[in-house]
């Protein structure tokens, strides 16, 4: 059900990289009793998961009509003489006007009500405004209330001893069913089986418990050579320890704690694509905000330009051409960008693919262009060795920053050119720097202006049939102009995302194995960019200067989630690479195989075990289920693949 949406029904009826040359195949860095305990992981996690779909069992629905997920059923009892106008907005609605409800017409006599049902959203909190139906509209009263889903609600209207005082009063008839039990159920349960993990590995690193397994595994190869034909006397054999203790791993300059964040965003990415239980804080945000599908994204371009700075200086130390280099990153980004508009475009879903309504931009199109642009300006800037830098320079404290100026002077002004067009950019029929949604919003002064420039900028370059057809401001602003959330402005600041990644990645360079000075860096950075997004937003949702906004990717979106990007960096950093306290699996196995699990997991997400027909497609329950149990699925893909040292390069 979409946000806030509230329908009729008359009583009686049913109504979101850069892993280039430098990746690394080297399988044996990891034990094999480690894959397996992974593997063992995995295989329970896909059982926890079916276990979630029978917790709504539990709870009986008694509601007196047919109400779907999202949703609750409301009576409106009348005992006025004259009809009433029942009127409604969302709290996640920011300056918009009513929407009608509908009309409850007066009591048939004195102390007795007129009655209609209406079906009401339980998304986020909604506003009922009643008023009288004359031709000078009278308030009755307003009742701010937050539905729960499947409830039964009446709300009574009358007058009160004095008749000119109205009085409204809501009740609930029926036991509401808690719809964000299934995901705390299995929130808990993903919780615990990490704990047992984390235990298990604690026991099995034990010196008794090492020991012990060396001597059964010991005894039980000697029985082996005794009872096979390889214990002949005269046949040299390979001891026990050789056959049974893993072999050591190899060193790796690759850090784990990249591949981990980047598998992370893309679990989360997969898990939010499938529908994320169908959880409105799964979804993308109406507008101004944040939800956890507005996260992943952002963090993907983010390490994408991590990789890109270690995977080019690499690259120059190994003495490849700065133009081959440069070849490279284009073809990459071609690829990209035609993997995105031919393989995984979402027209599909209407049929044959069009030319005439294909949309042209997308996230793999987006992480080409940023890809390309970060690229090609760390090829301009980037050194060829950091060993030979003169120690006693004036600007050697701040080297991972002041080398680099010329790339930070060209984003600086890549983001003057956004500012400009904002803000500056003469939209027809739309104020200067307009960043709303339209429809309803703003008291539906400018319902044609969604988006302001960047929607404008979209319509008037690539067409209105050739981008976005349904964008997220449609659930409650009601807007119905199309707007992409990958368009062309955005793409801008997209590249700023994926720049301080690269900034990221040069901290790693110039500041190798110095653990604290790489995480104090990290979190200096991350201080300065979240002082940047509270000046921008004002430490407000909608009142700032430049709103925190996904489908527009304003300034401030990009800097709070670079500024958590480094903080949740910060912890992978320390945890995998400097404490070793965790392996990063198992997102460190999706990292390694990025690209194959987000074309996968777009191409195949129709088909079983991805997606199957549900016994009950209004269930919050049974949507989870399935959408964890086909995340795990590509989890574990990409495990397999991990084990099989397959990696899609691009």
């Amino acid at each position: 059900m979409e946000r806030g949406k509230i329908t009729k029904k008359h009583k009686g009826t049913s109504s979101g990289g850069g892993d280039w040359e430098g990746r690394e195949k080297n399988i044996n860095m990891v034990q094999p009793e480690k894959h397996y305990k992974v593997f063992f992981l995995a295989v329970i996690t896909l059982l926890v998961a079916i276990c979630v779909a029978e917790v709504p069992l539990c709870h009986p629905r008694h509601k007196a009509t047919v109400v779907k997920m999202d949703e609750a059923s409301l009576t409106v009892n009348n005992e006025l003489e004259a009809e009433m106008v029942v009127s409604w907005l969302s709290d996640h609605c920011y300056q918009c006007v009513y929407q009608p409800l509908g009309v409850v017409p007066a009591g048939p006599g004195p102390g007795i009500p007129s009655s209609v049902d209406f079906t009401v959203g339980t998304q986020h909190g909604i506003t009922l405004q009643l008023n009288s139906s004359s031709l000078v509209s009278l308030e009755h009263c307003t009742v701010h209330f937050h539905f729960w889903e499947h409830g039964n609600y009446s709300l009574w209207v009358k007058n009160l001893n004095d008749s000119s005082v109205v009085n409204c009063s809501m009740v609930t008839d029926t036991e509401t069913v808690n719809s964000y039990l299934p995901i705390m159920v299995a929130f808990l349960l993903f919780t615990g089986l990490a704990i047992l993990s984390a235990i298990g590995g604690t026991v099995m690193g034990l010196d008794v418990v090492k020991n012990l397994m060396f001597r059964l595994g010991n005894s039980m190869e000697t029985e082996r050579l005794i009872n096979s034909e390889l214990g002949f006397p005269g046949r040299t054999v390979e001891t026990a320890t050789d056959t049974i203790l893993p072999t050591p791993a190899t060193p790796s300059r690759r850090l784990r704690s990249l591949d981990t964040f980047r598998g992370l965003s893309l679990v989360i990415m997969v898990f939010v694509n499938y529908g994320g239980g169908r959880y409105w804080f799964f979804r993308h945000e109406s507008w101004n905000g944040l939800t956890v599908a507005d996260l992943v994204f952002p963090w993907f371009v983010f390490i994408m330009g991590t990789s890109i700075s270690l995977s080019v200086s690499s690259a120059l130390r190994c003495g490849l051409s700065r133009f081959s280099l440069f070849t490279k990153a284009v073809w990459r980004s071609v690829q990209l960008f035609l993997i995105g508009l031919l393989i995984i475009n979402p027209n599909y879903c209407q049929g044959p693919l069009s030319w005439d309504s294909l949309r042209i931009p997308g996230v793999l199109q987006r992480l080409a262009f940023s890809y390309l642009v970060v690229a090609s300006l760390d090829l301009c800037v980037a050194w060829n060795s950091l060993d030979n830098l003169p120690v006693d320079a004036w600007w050697y404290s701040a080297r991972e920053f002041l080398l680099y100026w010329p790339a930070w002077l060209c984003v600086i002004v890549l983001e003057t050119v956004w500012l400009c067009l904002t803000f500056l950019l003469p939209v027809p029929d739309c104020p200067s720097g307009y960043l709303g949604p339209g429809g309803i919003g703003d008291m539906g002064q400018y319902p044609n202006c969604t988006g302001g420039a960047a929607g404008y900028v979209d319509r008037w370059l690539l067409g209105e049939n050739h981008i976005y057809q349904t964008p997220s401001s449609r659930v409650i602003y009601k807007s119905h102009m199309p707007f992409d959330p990958e368009g062309v402005l955005g793409s801008i600041n997209s590249v700023l995302m994926a720049f301080l990644g690269l900034q990221a990645g040069k901290i790693l360079l110039h500041y190798k194995d110095q653990h604290s000075s790489i995480m104090a860096r990290f979190l200096i950075w991350s201080l300065v960019l979240g002082i940047i997004s509270a000046t921008l937003t004002k430490c407000s949702l909608n009142e700032g200067f430049i709103p925190i906004n996904k489908n527009l990717w304003s300034l401030s979106y990009v800097t709070t989630l670079a500024c958590f990007a480094l903080l949740l960096l910060v912890l992978i950093y320390y945890t995998v690479d400097v404490r070793r306290w965790w392996s990063g699996a198992p997102f460190y196995y999706p990292g390694m195989n990025s690209i194959l699990v987000y074309v996968g997991h777009e191409v195949l997400e129709e088909y079983f075990p991805f997606r199957w027909r549900m016994a009950n497609n209004q269930s919050h329950a049974e949507h989870l289920t399935q959408n964890l149990l086909a995340t795990s699925c590509w989890v574990l893909i990409s495990f397999l693949l991990y084990r099989k040292n397959i990696f899609w390069k691009i």
